[in-house]
């Protein structure tokens, strides 16, 4: 007789799915339970796969379906009409209710496109502009209301033209976002939901925030009244404005163990107070590390992941820094080609687990050096290509040098080439891997650029 796990024996297993939008939806299909399942952790953040105009139009008919009947009699006395009746029908599950996530600026645009789309069956005088307002205010409320307990929540102002979506003011709003432990926003959005927010959300543990033009009063406040941030990014391609968000972060210099800085006129010498940083990422052009130097003999003992995005400090600099605070990398991600770097990241950071660097092709050597001190990597993507690492060397150094632990290699073709890892190669390369002791799984990845499209081959080699 066949024996059915328990039921939260598969929630557990349905979790790993969580990023695989289309198992998710597979399971579906599977019966009424699977179903019930998955539903709720594909509709957690439902705006991942919302670009798509076909997936757009459902999201949002379920949404319209999931409306209590006030709001759809509100609709329907003010001219719109769903332009297929079925919607009006209740749906299979309350859908909000699963949000974990809310994005403002997706909801507003999804239903500006549906509109635009005349989707709807509309007999009201009321401009384009005003039908959008009524429809994201219903279902903005219908989120405020069915959300017991939203962790997510992003609102970055419109590109075109900076539109206030009001939605704080709602008298269910305060239950929904009591909980909220990340926020992604604009510095420009209208001070009224800075300043009820801060009235609302102490907890936040996540900041995000994107600098517009302005610099929105009760932004501040909304900063000075969290307890525990953790963890935040800043974006910014104008300097004004910047250096007081800056200052505000001063009160979780202990607190603060994740850093992102993506623009061109952030400070970065502020970085140097927050003791407890685990994670440092910068996306900058060279300009924007014109006073990194100030943190090159600055010790952060708990740092763990360092990645320079695009370009990096120089090379005097970094060595300074790498010298001091090497030992405790795990992840280091450097867009470099300088071979000193490569020598330094030998000498100074012995305990790496995950390594992006750039290889030339007469660097084989520091590949060894690399692959010889750094016994506990795990990881590495190696460019190849014109005057990168030839494919047939790399692959035999790594069959022979690479750590114990090892079994991630991926192999990323930056520039258009003719060449591809021969199938010669490919195979002494897996027959040298699997004589290996200890024998290890590996997981080999070849990515194209310059292919019609990006083409990712994963390779795995188990041996018994």
């Amino acid at each position: 007789m066949s024996r059915q796990l328990p039921a939260d024996c598969f929630s557990e297993i349905f979790e790993y799915f969580e990023n695989d939008k289309v198992t998710l939806r597979s399971c579906l299909l599977v019966n009424r339970f699977w179903c019930e399942l998955s539903v709720k952790i594909l509709w957690r953040n439902i705006w991942s796969f919302i670009h798509r105009s076909d997936i757009q139009l459902k999201i949002f008919n379920t949404l319209i379906s999931c409306l209590p009947n006030e709001s759809k009699q509100l609709l329907s006395k003010n001219g719109i009409f769903i332009s297929t009746s079925s919607t009006w029908k209740s749906s299979l599950f309350n859908y909000a209710s699963f949000c974990k996530v809310l994005s403002i600026h997706e909801i507003d645009q999804m239903i500006k496109r549906v509109l635009e789309n005349h989707q709807f069956a509309i007999t009201s005088p009321q401009s384009l502009d005003y039908n959008k307002y009524l429809l994201s205010q219903e279902i903005l409320k219908m989120f405020m209301n069915e959300i017991s307990s939203l962790k997510s929540l992003e609102y970055y102002s419109e590109r075109s033209k900076n539109e206030n979506i009001m939605f704080v003011h709602l008298s269910e709003t305060k239950n929904c976002l009591k909980d909220l432990t990340k926020l992604k926003c604009s510095s420009d959005i209208y001070s009224e939901f800075f300043f009820q927010l801060s009235q609302i959300c102490h907890n936040i543990q996540s900041l995000t925030i994107e600098f517009k033009d302005i610099i929105s009063n009760g932004l501040i406040d909304l900063i000075s009244l969290q307890n525990n941030l953790k963890n935040v990014t800043l974006k910014s391609e104008d300097k004004d404005g910047t250096e007081i968000i800056v200052s505000s972060l001063t009160k979780f210099s202990s607190s603060l163990t994740k850093l992102k800085i993506k623009g061109y006129y952030i400070p970065l010498s502020f970085i140097a107070m927050f003791t407890n940083l685990q994670e440092l990422v910068l996306s900058l052009e060279l300009s924007g590390f014109y006073d990194f130097n100030q943190l090159q003999y600055v010790n952060f003992p708990q740092l763990k992941v360092l990645k320079f995005l695009d370009e990096y400090p120089e090379v005097e600099v970094m060595i300074k820094f790498l010298e001091i605070n090497g030992k405790n990398l795990n992840e280091l991600y450097m867009h470099n080609n300088d071979k000193i770097l490569n020598l330094i990241i030998a000498k100074f950071c012995p305990n790496l687990k995950s390594l992006f660097t750039i290889f030339m092709d007469d660097e084989i050597e520091n590949l060894k050096l690399i692959l010889n001190n750094c016994q506990y990597l795990e990881s590495i993507k190696i460019w190849c290509g014109d005057y990168y690492l030839n494919e047939k060397d790399f692959l035999e150094v790594f069959a022979k040098y690479s750590p114990k632990n090892f079994y991630k290699l991926e192999i990323f073709y930056a520039y258009k080439v003719s060449l591809e890892v021969p199938s010669d190669d490919l195979e002494n390369f897996f027959l040298s891997w699997k004589s290996r002791i200890p024998q290890k799984p590996l997981s080999l990845i070849i990515i194209d650029k310059y292919s019609d499209f990006i083409s990712l081959k994963e390779f795995g080699v188990w041996t018994e």
